[in-house]
């Protein structure tokens, strides 16, 4: 499971040429925020949601295969995990997220478990 978690599922409707910069984002309990930024690279593929208020303005990195179901007309994601599971992530550190193999580890192994939080 950890490989395809950083890969969208090929059911979500996810084009790898569309820029999901602003879409919002919608786990399986409520909204939770909005694209901030993306990969669309093959094996590394994830979304950093900005939560805004509802996390004090953390931001949040969703491996692709948390991803359900992306809706382009309505500009929306919506991801397979609960509200207080995104809530309990790691929080995203934009230096280590690229190169840091423990830090991917530490994501992959709270959603690709389902995320039990803490």
């Amino acid at each position: 499971m950890t490989q395809s978690i950083w890969n969208y599922a090929p059911t979500a409707g996810h084009t790898p040429d569309t820029d999901l910069t602003g879409y919002k984002v919608e786990a399986m309990d409520g909204h939770i925020g909005k694209v901030d930024q993306h990969s669309n690279d093959v094996g590394s593929q994830y979304i950093v949601v900005d939560t805004g208020v509802w996390i004090f303005g953390k931001e949040v990195l969703l491996p692709a295969g948390t991803v359900t179901a992306v809706d382009h007309d309505d500009r929306t994601i919506r991801v397979a995990r609960s509200k207080e599971q995104i809530k309990n992530a790691p929080e995203f550190d934009k230096d280590k997220h690229l190169g840091d193999p423990s830090y991917r580890d530490q994501i992959s192994g709270h959603y690709g478990s389902g995320g039990p939080g803490h």
